[in-house]
């Protein structure tokens, strides 16, 4: 009795984790048995296996099959196991060449008339079996997303198992997958549009060209949302680097339309009714959540006290470490999450605090207990806070647009060249990563950011994070050192909150 065997791949955050799929066909009591700790989907794939055979007109032998996915104690999640187990099957029924389908990995979920549906993961698997110098069968639409691992690796992606079957018998030839590609980037809202409020662009100029976290503090209607929305139009396209990484979190999410990978940074807005599980990752199958997603991108939180206490707090690790980690019983899962946090919120519950004409009767309580939701250790994460005012509307018909966002974009990216030029490839992608170390100053401007941290009694992250901000206005003025004119900027923005203690 020989064995056939084929490569397929689970998943622990982005990596593939290399899983064997063994079949063995012996005589005895007809059964059709999966094990190596298997979950639901997993074993459920035995019913949608004979039934795509069945469609092509064959049948299970009656005799003992069984199925073992190796290493047995790793859980086995998805539906995409469906694949590499029929394809084992097929060749332990020696309907397909052993040593042939030896020299690939497998992902695909089967219909009940075998044709091959989209999976999660497609990417992430293409590189783990490319590294692994094996080819990959995939499903017929994904195999653009599958071709970005790279030239001179083999893609087998069909439309359905009776296509595969032909090509390794030779009766048919699958065509090479034509590589997807970039994802648009989509329309996007004009800084132009935004008239006065010179404070608060400057302020969204400098977040751009550090990665700074941001919060817009201002009633409602008075632009908070519009601001924010008008940041992914001031942000630099990805590193190839940083769009393949991105790319294999949204393909193991399942959001990687058309398999074309994303150059453009993402900008994800989750309602303020999300749970912990949604923001920060996790679930029955630990898939990634909004701060991952994020990853390299823009997370905007509306409404930020309006959001559970417990899925802020879970913000405050992955901001400082870039990661986040889903612990469970069976396992630890990782998944990167360097994002840029920008928050908006009204200053109390009525949204009118310090405007004496509406402001409501428990002013100013309601300002105390509504900032109260968002906590210290949070607070001292953001790096630069605006008190957004309104502009009258006689004002803003009178006032003049401002500069487009490819002029402030422009700038931005000057920026942004310089601080890849000052900490190299392997250093951090930009100045919100940066390590006091790194941060040269002028000796006026140490001194200034010495007292002025002794005065507002800043932590050792705020005054690091005072002097990031600074060393990314000193790179909008094309400064070699951080002057003392970019560190009093940079305190500016870091104050408290409207009307807290």
């Amino acid at each position: 009795m020989t064995i056939a065997r084929i490569q397929s791949f689970a998943f622990a955050g982005i990596d593939a984790v290399p899983v064997e799929v063994q079949v063995q066909i012996s005589p005895g009591l007809p059964a059709f048995l999966v094990v190596g700790l298997p979950d639901k989907a997993v074993g459920e794939a035995r019913e949608r296996v004979r039934a795509a055979l069945t469609a092509m007109g064959l049948s299970l032998p009656p005799k003992r099959v069984l199925i073992n996915l190796a290493p047995a104690d790793l859980l086995k999640e998805g539906s995409h196991f469906d694949l590499p187990i029929a394809l084992a099957v097929l060749a332990a029924m020696e309907i397909l060449p052993r040593e042939e389908l030896g020299e690939f990995a497998a992902l695909g979920e089967l219909s009940l008339d075998g044709r091959l549906n989209p999976v999660a993961g497609v990417l992430p698997a293409a590189m783990a079996a490319s590294a692994r110098e094996l080819g990959l069968i995939c499903p017929g639409p994904q195999g653009g997303e599958a071709a970005w691992a790279g030239t001179g690796f083999e893609v087998l992606a069909a439309p359905d198992l009776l296509a595969l079957v032909n090509h390794f018998r030779g009766t048919q030839v699958l065509s090479p997958p034509v590589l997807a590609g970039v994802a648009p980037a989509g329309p996007m809202a004009d800084l132009a549009e935004v008239r006065g409020m010179e404070a608060s662009r400057r302020a969204l100029e400098i977040a751009a060209a550090g990665a700074h976290n941001l919060l817009l503090i201002g009633p409602p209607g008075s632009g908070k949302s519009m601001l924010a929305a008008r940041l992914p139009g001031l942000l630099p396209d990805l590193t190839p680097l940083a769009a393949l990484e991105v790319s294999m979190v949204h393909s193991v999410a399942g959001m990687l339309e058309g398999g074309r990978l994303v150059m453009r940074p993402p900008f994800r807005e989750p309602h303020h009714s999300a749970s912990m599980a949604a923001l920060a990752g996790g679930g029955q199958r630990a898939k990634p959540g909004e701060v991952s997603l994020a990853h390299r991108g823009v997370l905007f939180l509306d409404e930020l006290p309006e959001f559970p206490r417990a899925a802020l707090e879970a913000l405050r690790q992955p901001m400082e470490a870039g990661r986040t980690t889903v612990s469970r019983a069976a396992a630890h899962v990782t998944y990167p999450a360097r994002f840029q946090l920008v928050a908006a919120m009204n200053p109390c519950r009525c949204g009118y605090l310090g405007d004496a004409a509406r402001e409501c009767g428990r002013a100013p309580r309601c300002g105390e207990d509504y900032q109260g939701r968002i906590s210290g250790p949070l607070l001292d994460r953001i790096d630069l806070t605006v008190e957004v005012q309104p502009i009258p509307p006689s004002e803003l018909s009178r006032a003049p647009p401002g500069e487009a966002s490819a002029v402030v974009a422009a700038r931005v990216l000057a920026a942004r060249e310089l601080q890849v030029a000052r900490y190299g490839a392997e250093g951090p992608a930009s100045n919100a990563e940066a390590d006091a170390t790194r941060l040269e100053l002028a000796p006026e401007a140490r001194a200034l950011a010495e007292q002025a941290a002794d005065r507002l009694r800043l932590s050792a992250r705020g005054y690091t994070r005072t002097l990031r901000v600074a060393r990314s206005i000193a790179d909008l003025a094309g400064a070699a050192v951080i002057r003392r004119q970019d560190v009093a900027e940079a305190l500016v923005f870091r104050h408290r909150m409207p009307g807290r203690k």
